[in-house]
Parts: C-alpha cells; structure tokens; sequence
C-alpha cells in the first residue's frame, strides 16, 4: 500500500461560465457547482489545486486533424452562417452548437487533462483529477455527442509517452465510443466501457461483440446494459471485470471516466445507480494503487453530478463526506434537504441475472484470448510542451502571472456565474 496518495486537481472558474443555449442538456456550470462543494467541505486543503493551461492548438492537433482544429479556432455564434458547409462536415450543429468561447472552453479542459496526465508521468502526484474532462464522443475530425476536443484520448497519449500500457474505464451511461475508436487497432490501450445500448441510445455503439482489430484484436471490451441497473448488479459486474482486466493485461496507469449521467434520476440517463454506487467503483480503482487519472463526463441533472463528483474527490482523499451540505454560493440548488445522498430510482431492472451472467462470460472468454500482457519497445520519450514564442510585450500581463501563484489560484472572484436557470425545477421551488 502507498503510504498516502499526493492528489493533484485541475479548475478554472471560466470553464463553467460558458453556455451551450437555453435548451441545451450539457451545463458547464455543474462544474462551478462541484468546486464549491469540494471548498465547502474544505476538500481542497488536502490536496494540491492547479489552474490547467490552455491547450495550444498544435497539442490538440496530437490527435485531432489540423484542420478541423483550425475550424473551431475560427468559428464564432455571429460568423456561423458562412460556413454551412464545414458545419456539417465537423458535425457541429444542434448537439454541438457553436457558442461564445467554444475554442477556450475546449483548449481548458483539455489541458486539464494534459497536465494531469503530465504530473503523473512526472510521479509528482498519484492521482490526478479533472471533472472538466471526460468529454469522450468527440472523434479526429469532428465533434460528437456534446463532444468538441477529446482530452481523454490525448491524456492517453501523454501517458504513453511514460507507460507501456493504459487502461481506460468509462462508467458513463453512454458508449465511450470517441476513446475505443482512437485505439481501437493498438494494444498499449485497452478500453473497457460500461454503457447502456440498444434501443437506438446513443451513440448505438458499444455491443459485446466489438472487440478490436488487428493489433488491438481483444483490446477493446464492451459490457452492454439495459434500463434500471441497480448498484448491486453493477458494482458486482463492474468489480469481477476489472478484476480479472488488471490480472490479464496488467496496465501501468489507469484513466477512469466518472460520467455521472449513470445515476439515477439523470435527464438523460436510464440507470439506477445512487451516488454511493458509482463511487464504489471509483474507491475500487483507487485500491488498485496504480497511477490514476480521474474525470468527469455525462451527466445532466446538474446538482446530482456536483454532489457525485465531490464524494468521488471524497473518496480519493480517503474522505468520507458529512450528508448534510455545508453553506457554499450554490447551496439554494440543493434544497429542500440540502443532502449529499440522492433518492434511489425506480426505473425496472431489465438486467436479469442470466443476463449480466452471459455478458460477463463473453468478456472472460475475450479476455483468455490475450495470451499476457503486451510488451512494448520503448521509444526516445518526446517532450512534453510544445511553447511556441511569444513576444511577452504584446501578451496580456495578467497571462504572465507568476505560475506558482496561478498554480495555487484555487478561487476567482468572477466565478460565480448566476445565469443558466432555464429547465430548472428546483430553482422555482426554493
């Protein structure tokens, strides 16, 4: 056992200021909420509080294509109309709408996901987290399922600058079909997605039976569900799968995807998992003791994912959290009980035992097809930033802020963003 895992977290207030439209599902502003309830229970004090920096577009362009890159650094809500074409072409429309900020909002959370996995290849940490990230529909050459940039994918290349092999775990409910299709023909990444499929859910990929191909043949698994799961078929399956996932392949590092549009009572969601179910899962990676990179996702019932993401960042502290909320700038969400613990759903459990049994024994038999875990010829290890040069008389002097000083930014003043109350019932009830 390590002794005690030095913790690492990425925020900037700007990621959750920006605004996808009024009706739109995904809220950045959940992250705002999140933050204030990891302060207010005085979480941050236990571990280290980094601002990310800004991905540059030449580290985007790592795994995205160039120009699509170049699109969405142009791309404005006002210049829009002009570029019809391209719209389609990278896919950005009603799901992926073009908003004010869309290029700096990405270039924040994938860079918190970059540095993440820096300070981990660094061993300057054990742990890092980023609810920013998690963001894994989005493909090379286009935008998907909410999804602009893939910080996941490139915060696996990072890694593998360091590590031989990586294993990525995604519990979001939807398929983390943007990470599998990126390394779906390696085996230095294997990828294993707990999902809803079928019934025309979204993104309708993620059957048992996808695999991967050529070198990556058995790389990828796949572990299908129905409605209504419950957090006692789950954190079972889950637990069994890993198990024998860790045993066969043997991962050097891990990056576990906390999509909280899983729990019970998501807008989106069908599942019935309570917050302390989808933690369970996370208290089982962390027990692995391997380096371990942890971000958000999904998730759509904006309240639910804050108090989600703050019992996780509980639970890699090795905290276990009061349920009562301390006071914090977004209390009035939580009311009326002002608790951590959310109500169980009552979605049926179409998952019947045979079910999950069968499932389970096509993932093992995959997995027996791998005779041991991949060796890998380690290459001169690349640098890590790219800087391009800057004249420091035209950048803005606040950017040339000292870096411990930013580094140690936990708070910004103007992080408290009071719009986005449109579709929220709770707000009407306070």
């Amino acid at each position: 056992m390590r002794s005690k895992d030095r913790i690492s977290y990425f925020y900037d207030g700007d990621v959750g200021s920006v605004y996808f439209g009024p009706n739109h599902p995904m809220k950045p502003h959940r992250l705002c909420m999140t933050h204030h309830l990891v302060l207010s229970y005085e979480l941050h004090q236990k571990m280290e509080i980094y601002r990310p920096h800004k991905a540059y577009p030449v580290e985007l362009a790592q795994f995205h294509s160039a120009d699509y890159v170049d699109f969405l650094h142009r791309i404005t809500p006002n210049s829009q109309h002009l570029f019809s074409n391209e719209l389609a072409k990278y896919n950005l429309g009603e799901d992926c709408p073009v908003f004010e900020n869309l290029f700096e909002f990405c270039q924040i959370y994938a860079g918190g996901t970059i540095d993440a996995a820096r300070r981990l290849n660094n061993q300057l940490c054990d742990i890092a987290i980023n609810w920013a990230g998690g963001l894994h529909h989005a493909k090379k050459c286009e935008a998907s399922g909410f999804c602009y940039i893939n910080d996941l994918v490139l915060g696996i290349l990072e890694l593998l600058k360091h590590h031989a092999r990586v294993l990525y775990i995604d519990i979001d409910v939807h398929h983390g079909d943007g990470v599998e299709e990126a390394f779906y023909f390696t085996d230095r990444v294997m990828t294993v997605s707990f999902h809803k499929y079928g019934d025309m859910f979204f993104p309708g990929t993620g059957d048992v039976k996808e695999i991967g191909e050529r070198e990556g043949k058995y790389y990828a698994i796949n572990v299908p569900l129905k409605d209504g799961i419950d957090d006692t078929s789950f954190t079972r399956l889950f637990k069994s799968i890993i198990s024998k996932v860790v045993e066969t392949y043997v991962p050097c590092a891990i990056v576990l995807q906390c999509g909280a549009d899983s729990l019970a009572g998501d807008r989106l969601g069908c599942f019935n998992l309570s917050i302390d179910g989808h933690a369970e899962c996370v208290r089982f990676v962390k027990k692995l003791n391997l380096p371990l990179l942890v971000t958000g996702g999904g998730g759509y019932t904006k309240e639910n994912v804050a108090r989600c993401w703050a019992v996780e960042t509980g639970v890699l502290l090795d905290t276990e959290l009061p349920n009562e909320i301390p006071e914090n700038e977004y209390i009035k969400y939580f009311g009326p009980e002002y608790s951590l613990r959310i109500p169980n759903g009552h979605i049926e459990n179409l998952n019947s035992k045979s079910y999950l049994s069968t499932i389970k024994m096509q993932v093992f038999e995959n997995l027996r097809s791998i005779q041991h875990a991949p060796g890998v010829q380690m290459q001169e290890v690349p640098p890590d930033f790219y800087v391009p040069d800057f004249d420091e008389d035209e950048r803005d002097p606040d950017e040339r802020m000292d870096q411990q000083a930013q580094d140690k930014h936990i708070q910004r003043d103007d992080e408290y963003y009071e719009g986005d109350h449109d579709n929220d019932q709770n707000m009407e009830d306070v």
